[in-house]
């Protein structure tokens, strides 16, 4: 049964009126070689059901007590299956987070998981990528927070706040499905991140999805809608609201870690051209005041730097398959030097030069190598190095998942880490951050350029990766996606590899390679002995070849197989081979040992 109107129209935001844009930018021109996607969504208002009503048979919601000035109602609530809680939060599509009290539940087992102490008169941060629906969570997730008890909210304007932003504020909300694309038939996500700015570890996440399957209320303030369209404080009674401004303090951050004056001697060479796409996502709330006004870059070397609600009609995934057009301009005749992207919320990066591609096991590795050097920061040395389990061998093991860096890191034992899935990131915060990965690069090709004189041969990306190899050697690596799987085929597949592993031995022949040993890899925490099990099925030859089965739990419907294939070569005289040449036996024959095609029918992956 629903409750008055007066508090229906505080979740239905019928003054909502969605724009070209989420946030209000100067004209940005853009070069030849870039055309903005239109957006998807006209400019009209939009007409949003009721997102939170009473489920039991009571008439209206209790008054329960109350924090100085505020009215709290108890709406009563029903659990809602599928609110399981990994590690980047709970992912589905819009219209299941558009379902009476989906969201509300979640956001109040979230509440119901946590000690008061960690939040009851604190301050927690909102942010979001500028998705679809972002406006409308907003609100609801402000109203539900006063309602237990939270003492301030700091939010970005607009509801923007890349994942870097929010785990540099030491944690909060954020609204995003990461790389997913956005817009009203597809992706929304949530996820809080604790403490020191780190995913919520499993502990939490645990406990939230078990508070959903009991939920019987949700504590929701009886305040309207907070304008988040400019920065300052709303004040109800204790509790306050305060609309930031999403880039400053982050900047200021990345300030202290690189030297600005050198990567902006770099891009004010006149025989440089950088390029930045931000793929309308929310690295374009940050592109212009950062690579612009604090680099010196060209405004049109920044491409789709208006994050839009369904970033343009695109899929904001910094990679070959879903950056193409930053691909071509980069592989053009006489293509910019550097070029880079991010993804939907800012934690992903890719990074190319003139005609080369940087792998992302690459990328780490040679940042790492480099780190010293080049970047301030680390100017005393790195206290370690660690990569995700199916990043390529070019740093030490660690488990898949970034929420396993974090304690290496407040340890004290981690400074710079990666993972294959274009995310790389150092100690200054605990999440991955694109745009750090693209200073880093930056900061690398300055440095090593900071003695060359105008019309002498610059060094590139190619030459730096290049010689990175002809010193540590090259390990060739690909990743097949096969996204949004039939998950009853997907989860025979990985059953069939896991029985198939246990059952070989050191010595089994497969083809040419010889089989050093099989597992399904299980991650023991040096620093508080927890261990994680079924991370991926491991394939690890006599010659240190790898394949590697996961199932991936980023994607929003169905089940993503991921497909790795390593192969490491000494030989520099092959370093130049093609990574799908130099692998294509490799390949074969992980495709052979999965029996993929007859478990999940794909012919080919999503994306390689």
């Amino acid at each position: 049964m629903a409750f008055s109107s007066s508090m229906i129209n505080s979740f239905i935001l019928s003054s909502f009126k969605p724009q070209q844009s989420i946030l209000s930018f100067p004209s940005i021109s853009y070069g030849d070689s870039f055309k903005p996607r239109k957006p998807l969504l006209p400019f009209r208002i939009r007409s949003v059901p009721t997102l939170i009503r009473a489920t039991s048979s009571s008439s209206f919601p209790a008054t329960i007590a109350e924090p100085e000035g505020i009215k709290i109602n108890s709406i009563p609530s029903k659990p809602i299956k599928g609110q399981k809680t990994g590690t980047s939060g709970l992912r589905k599509k819009v219209k299941v987070f558009m379902q009476e009290n989906y969201l509300a539940n979640w956001i109040q087992a979230l509440f119901n998981s946590l000690p008061p102490e960690d939040y009851k008169n604190g301050v927690l941060v909102l942010g979001g990528d500028g998705r679809y629906f972002n406006r409308e969570a907003a609100q609801i997730i402000i109203k539900i927070a006063a309602g237990n008890g939270v003492g301030k909210i700091l939010v970005g304007q607009e509801g923007i706040l890349s994942t870097p932003a929010v785990s540099a504020a030491n944690g909060g909300f954020i609204m995003s499905a990461s790389h997913n694309p956005g817009g009203p038939e597809y992706d929304w996500g949530i996820k809080f991140n604790y403490s020191s700015g780190q995913p919520a570890p499993e502990s939490i996440t645990d406990k939230i999805y078990g508070n959903t399957l009991s939920i019987s209320e949700i504590k929701i303030a009886d305040i309207p809608d907070v304008d988040l369209s400019k920065t300052g404080v709303t004040k109800f009674g204790s509790f306050s609201v305060e609309v930031i401004d999403p880039v400053s303090d982050y900047l200021e951050l990345l300030e202290s870690v690189f030297d600005f004056q050198l990567i902006r001697s770099l891009i004010s060479r006149p025989d440089f051209r950088f390029t930045f796409d931000a793929m309308h996502a929310v690295t374009g709330a940050y592109a212009k005041p950062m690579f612009v006004d604090k680099l010196g870059a060209s405004p049109d070397s920044i491409a789709n730097g208006i994050p839009l609600e369904d970033f343009g009609h695109g899929h904001p995934d910094p990679n070959l398959t879903y950056a193409k057009d930053l691909v071509n301009i980069l592989y053009a005749e006489n293509g910019p030097d550097f070029g880079a992207a991010s993804d939907g919320d800012g934690d992903r990066n890719m990074i190319l030069g003139r005609r080369f591609f940087v792998t992302p096991s690459d990328s780490v590795a040679v940042i790492a190598a480099n780190a010293r050097e080049a970047i301030p920061y680390f100017k005393d040395g790195v206290k370690g190095l660690a990569r995700s389990m199916p990043t390529s061998g070019a740093l030490d093991r660690v488990p898949t998942g970034w929420k396993f860096f974090g304690n290496l890191m407040d340890a004290g034992k981690l400074s710079v880490c990666g993972e294959e899935s274009f995310g790389t990131g150092s100690d200054h915060i605990r999440e991955k951050d694109g745009i750090w990965a693209v200073l880093a690069w930056l900061s690398i090709i300055a440095h090593r350029n900071k003695d060359k004189k105008a019309g002498e041969k610059l060094i590139s990306v190619a030459d730096v990766v290049k010689e990175h190899w002809a010193t540590y050697g090259r390990n060739f690596f690909s990743r097949y996606d096969y996204e949004e799987c039939e998950s009853e085929g997907a989860n025979k597949m990985v059953a069939y590899l896991r029985e198939t592993a246990s059952k070989s031995k050191t010595g089994d022949k497969y083809g040419s390679y010889v089989l050093q040993f099989a597992d399904d890899f299980t991650y023991t925490d040096p620093v508080d002995g927890s261990v994680v099990s079924k991370q991926g099925v491991r394939f690890v030859f006599s010659d240190g070849s790898r394949i590697i089965y996961r199932l991936s739990g980023t994607g929003s419907a169905g089940a993503t197989v991921r497909v790795y294939i390593e192969q490491f070569e000494p030989d520099a005289s092959k370093h130049d081979l093609d990574a799908q040449v130099a692998l294509k036996p490799l390949i074969d024959l992980a495709l052979s040992l999965s029996k993929l095609k007859d478990f999940t029918g794909r012919e080919k992956p999503t994306e390689y």
